[in-house]
């Protein structure tokens, strides 16, 4: 069987990469502790809007999508924006 870990990360790349002007400056983070995964997401500042999207609805789709990965493994995942990169 596929590790969640692999599976979110690989989700949010290809994602990501496929969704923003500047893939090059995509900054992906995972961090694991007893609550849950934690995936920090850093990007260009011109790709914000694209991946926050219309009233938010891009990034709220992309949460949803890692919270079925996450309950496929009985884990929970969280995804968190960072300010943008210059």
């Amino acid at each position: 069987m596929t590790d969640e870990k692999d599976i979110s990360l690989d989700f949010i790349r290809y994602v990501m990469s496929n969704l923003v002007e500047y893939p090059e400056a995509l900054v992906i983070e995972k961090n694991i502790d007893e609550i849950g995964t934690l995936i920090n997401l850093q990007s260009h500042k011109d790709d914000m809007g694209r991946i926050i999207g219309k009233n938010g609805q891009t990034i709220k789709s992309i949460r949803t999508l890692l919270r079925v990965i996450g309950k496929r493994e009985n884990q929970k995942i969280n995804l968190k924006i960072l300010e943008p990169v210059e």
